[in-house]
């Protein structure tokens, strides 16, 4: 009974912590492989909707449950950071001049601001046990484990996977960046959160590629998230028409979630607030960015992580969509760019920006 009571006061210690290191909700799950989550995956897997991201493949059988990964674990402490945006996402959508940034990649990285806040809770967690006499062990993860967050977090109660199969919560909308602590302490889970879509399909009309199958399934090899981010090489045509002026992600499906408009921006973690000038980016600029005024302009962003050529890529396309012959001397620039993908996409987008007589 002592330890019982030890640890729901060490649980509701670590609620209070959690929110006073910027995370907007937290929740408690067992550490218990999950079957028919399991069983989903690999039929993702297995249609191949995965498209190019191999680790995915790779270590499906440590990401298919935190048992599978790490036997001792008895509990997970699944997390959420809010991004929530001040103004409209698709506001510049069909914007002649201006591309489109995804919300989460206006502010800080969010790999450095969540896992630094992560590691201050399991020092603070680590701390706070052992001066009540538990011994704990602890794993920390942000999105570069096999890990999965989304389902972990619905388990825990902090929100649901909507049907365009990212977390909603009731509180914050779509709008959470997630993480995970596995802990061998053996807390008292939460209820699982219930599923709120109901029949609504906004998010599903909304994709400009028709990348969900089906409800609660996503093919990224039509994503136009999964092409401006993950893809390597040329962009396929058939998409390039759908990605109109979005450079980097595409917020669509979660900017239509009608549980947005719950989330504030009080809850909002200040590593987030947009940069200035990512939230409405020139065209024309960025078309100019060689290799050191990437790195530049985007230090410390996600951006970075893509490089400069694939960005560039991505630019091109929206250049090409445009419409804007205005933006022709900058494209053509880029006809023989030592980079093949980059010089491919500017002859692309030079075709589309001349006018034939």
């Amino acid at each position: 009974m002592v330890k019982d009571a030890s640890i729901a006061t060490l649980q509701d210690g670590l609620r209070a912590k959690a929110a006073e290191l910027g995370f907007a909700c937290v929740g408690f799950a067992p550490a218990e492989d999950d079957p028919l989550r399991a069983e989903r995956l690999h039929d993702w897997l297995g249609a191949g909707f995965h498209a190019t991201m191999g680790w995915m493949q790779d270590r499906a059988d440590v990401r298919q449950g935190p048992q599978s990964m790490w036997p001792e674990a008895q509990s997970v402490i699944a997390l959420g950071m809010s991004y929530a945006p001040d103004g409209d996402p698709l506001a510049l959508e069909g914007d002649a001049e201006k591309a489109r940034i995804s919300v989460y990649a206006q502010g800080r990285d969010y790999h450095d601001v969540v896992k630094k806040a992560e590691k201050a809770l399991a020092r603070w967690l680590v701390a706070e046990a052992e001066g009540m006499g538990l011994e704990v062990a602890l794993k920390v993860f942000v999105d570069t484990a096999p890990v999965m967050e989304k389902p972990l977090g619905e388990s825990a109660g902090i929100g649901w996977q909507g049907k365009h199969t990212n977390l909603v919560s009731r509180e914050h909308g779509s709008w959470l960046f997630l993480g995970a602590i596995y802990c061998t302490l053996p807390f008292v889970p939460d209820e699982p959160h219930d599923d709120r879509c109901g029949s609504c399909r906004a998010c599903q009309d909304a994709c400009p590629t028709n990348a969900f199958p089906r409800p609660y399934q996503l093919d990224a090899r039509r994503c136009i998230s999964y092409l401006t981010i993950e893809h390597k090489g040329p962009i396929p045509e058939e998409f390039r028409e759908g990605m109109g002026n979005r450079i980097y992600g595409c917020d669509d499906c979660l900017a239509v979630c009608p549980w947005n408009k719950f989330a504030d921006t009080a809850a909002r973690h200040q590593a987030f607030v947009a940069r200035e000038e990512l939230v409405e980016p020139n065209l024309a600029e960025l078309l100019a960015l060689d290799d050191a005024g990437f790195r530049t302009k985007f230090s410390g962003s996600p951006i970075k992580r893509i490089g400069r050529d694939r960005f560039v890529r991505n630019c091109l396309i929206a250049a090409g969509n445009s419409g804007n012959a205005e933006l022709l001397p900058a494209v053509s620039a880029l006809a023989n760019d030592e980079d093949g993908v980059v010089a491919e996409a500017a002859g692309w987008a030079a075709t589309k920006l001349t006018v034939i007589p």
